[in-house]
């Protein structure tokens, strides 16, 4: 009986992921690369990546204290306010947390807002959390940073 049970049992640890150790490595590499996307999808105004990527409830808590939700923040880039040239996160720094991760950094944009030519630097801190489709970005709160 012993024999019958133990391919099944190592069945369901390699399912459950028991078997496998998380890689922190992986996991910022991870969550680096879904970062770039969305950077690249604000460029684009590509709103699909951004549903992908931003968790339903997403909050956006921006340098003059507003929040708006996932749904605001798709409007207003499917307007194409602002439409951004430059959106470029660096200094990122990842601290984990079981299924939930902290990023800082900063973030460059470079763009127009309603005909007029802006650039700016932010530092911003982004709450990260892990599901079954990989990592997802919660909240992000963004301070301007002085010129």
């Amino acid at each position: 009986m012993l024999r019958q049970a133990t391919p099944v049992l190592l069945a369901v640890l390699v399912v459950s992921g028991c078997a496998q150790p998380r890689d922190e490595a992986s996991d910022h590499l991870g969550i680096l690369a879904v970062e770039a996307e969305l950077c690249r999808a604000f460029e684009a105004g590509y709103t699909a990546a951004l549903r992908r990527h931003l968790t339903p409830d997403f909050t956006l808590v921006d340098s003059r204290g507003r929040g708006a939700g996932l749904a605001e923040n798709l409007a207003k880039l499917e307007r194409g306010q602002p439409d951004y040239e430059v959106f470029r996160n660096h200094g990122q720094r990842i601290r984990l947390h079981g299924d939930a991760a902290i990023v800082t950094g900063i973030t460059s944009i470079r763009g127009t807002a309603a005909g007029s030519p802006f650039a700016a630097e932010f530092r911003f801190t982004d709450t990260w959390v892990r599901s079954g489709n990989g990592w997802a970005l919660a909240a992000s709160h963004a301070s301007a940073l002085p010129r």
